[in-house]
């Protein structure tokens, strides 16, 4: 791959103009991905971000944005060539996950809580369930994957003025304050990778669902000791569920990602704490299954948003990933989704391409919003299901969610086909998300 550092500033009357078939904006995992996928096409892209990641340091303590990705989303990045590089760097296997809720009196035998639904990958014979891996460090996997191929040009820094799509061709508009040359980029196809906040939507005037949640939620990194964890739990209480993701171990010292689902005035208030006083008020809430822990890494906190655009493609626009859709993190699937959106979307674009079709034409991408977007939407209402069900202290529905969660723990079949759900080997499954 040839990178092209691009330093571009406002003058439309003096404006350079490159033209490519693709213009990928936002270099994240979602984006990278897409391209990485389309690298192999031939077709000439550009891929646009502020910034580079910075580089990976394996003495240096696990980052505090990590995501669980499923084994779909393994495959997935496993076909485009990335997962070598990812796995060299650092990824922490899990192959248990629980789910339960926290009680005033807890119900458990033998320390084990009678209203808990364990899944285990031993049970369809699968060898893990997923892997917890910091967000840099499968970007960065991605990016040295990018780096193969000759047609994939990586723009940094990138600061898009606008994008203009009521001309022949979508036109970028790039620019950088104090200089006197402007660069433009136009391309036959727009993909929008540009996150929850994506400008590339708005500028394309797709509309948007949203509905903030009365939760926020809270990310720390903690150290903790005892050994390895191979287990993820999610523990829920009436004003959110409480999370723990293992992390992989640095410099034989244990490391885990905690998350506090709570109302907005405690979450501010666990934001201000100091970190004894955080460490406390964490083990004085959390369930008992949490590790002893030493010390905390870092931590911060987001609000909780649902958004679904009303079109996930436009006449020379495609939206994925978080552009597209947030999801309640309930289950940690908002970055599957983005992959199962980028291996669809690089699916249906190289059949178009492959065709002698113009991949910008609305009728020659319009099959990836149809296979997407009903999956998606599928995910969001499970996850606004567990949210509303369990976001309560009605004891009607208290007795009958624990009841549920110790039954379904003894129904093998519909665990099984639960867990294959959630690893994302059920559904419409794109081909880059089955092994090679």
């Amino acid at each position: 791959m040839t990178t092209q550092h691009t330093e571009a500033t406002q003058n439309t009357s003096n404006a350079t103009t490159n033209s490519y078939d693709i213009a990928i904006i936002g270099a994240g995992m979602v984006g990278a991905a897409i391209a990485c996928g389309l690298g192999h096409t031939g077709l000439r892209i550009a891929i646009l971000d502020k910034v580079e990641p910075s580089p990976f340091d394996p003495e240096k303590t696990p980052d505090i944005r990590v995501s669980a990705l499923s084994y779909a989303s393994e495959q997935i990045l496993k076909n485009l060539g990335a997962w070598e590089h990812i796995s060299s760097m650092r990824v922490c296997p899990y192959r248990r996950m629980a789910v339960t809720e926290k009680l005033d009196i807890p119900l458990s035998f033998s320390g084990v809580p009678l209203n808990q639904t364990l899944f285990n990958s031993k049970d369809i014979g699968y060898p893990y369930l997923g892997n917890i891996v910091e967000n840099r460090v499968t970007q960065l996997g991605l990016h040295k994957t990018m780096k193969q191929y000759s047609n994939i040009d990586f723009i940094y820094p990138a600061n898009i003025e606008n994008i203009d799509f009521k001309t022949t061709l979508p036109t970028v508009r790039l620019t950088k304050d104090g200089q006197t040359e402007s660069t433009q980029i136009e391309a036959k196809l727009i993909i929008g990778a540009d996150g929850a906040l994506s400008k590339v939507r708005e500028w394309a005037t797709i509309g948007l669902n949203s509905n903030q949640y009365k939760q926020q939620a809270l990310v720390a990194t903690v150290e903790y000791k005892g050994h390895q964890e191979d287990i993820t739990w999610q523990s829920f209480t009436s004003t959110g569920p409480l999370a723990f993701l293992p992390l992989m171990d640095v410099n034989n010292k244990h490391y885990g990602s905690l998350v506090w689902y709570d109302l907005p005035d405690k979450i501010r208030s666990l934001t201000a704490m100091d970190d004894d006083a955080f460490i406390a008020e964490v083990i004085k809430n959390f369930p008992p299954q949490l590790p002893p822990l030493i010390k905390l890494l870092e931590k911060g906190s987001f609000t909780l948003v649902k958004r679904h655009a009303q079109h996930y493609v436009g006449n020379r626009v495609a939206l994925a990933g978080d552009a597209a859709h947030t999801i309640n993190p309930l289950a940690g699937q908002g970055v599957n989704l983005g992959f199962q959106d980028a291996a669809t979307l690089i699916e249906i674009i190289s059949e178009a391409h492959y065709q002698g079709k113009d991949i910008g034409l609305i009728g020659n991408i319009r099959e990836y919003e149809r296979r997407r977007k009903s999956e998606n939407l599928k995910m969001m209402e499970v996850m606004d299901f567990f949210y509303h069900m369990f976001s309560n202290d009605n004891p009607p529905l208290k007795l009958l969610r624990n009841i549920g969660l110790g039954l379904a723990d003894k129904l093998p079949f519909g665990k099984k086909k639960v867990i294959k759900y959630a690893m994302g080997l059920e559904g419409n499954i794109p081909k880059l998300a089955k092994p090679s």
